[in-house]
């Protein structure tokens, strides 16, 4: 799915318009109030694990122009 948000690419920006487009996940990745992201949810892009960058931080150039995906991961845990 192909997201376009306002202004640059960063997290903030991404999921600002992945929660205006489906309302449905407004809390499920970042907390309401706070708008951090929740725990076990990990952000990758470029091979890289995003999930402790500042929200603003602009996202790799690749992610922003289209070319290469920005993941959003639940955690999976248990024994």
């Amino acid at each position: 799915m192909q997201l376009h948000p306002d202004g640059q690419a960063t997290q903030r920006t991404v999921l600002d318009a992945l929660e205006a487009k489906y309302p449905m996940l407004r809390g499920t990745i970042r907390d309401h109030g706070t708008q951090q992201r929740r725990p076990f949810v990990r952000f990758f892009a470029c091979g890289e694990d995003l999930s402790h960058e500042p929200p603003d931080t602009l996202l790799p150039e690749m992610v922003a122009n289209g070319a290469e995906p920005f993941f959003i991961i639940g955690a999976i845990a248990g024994g």
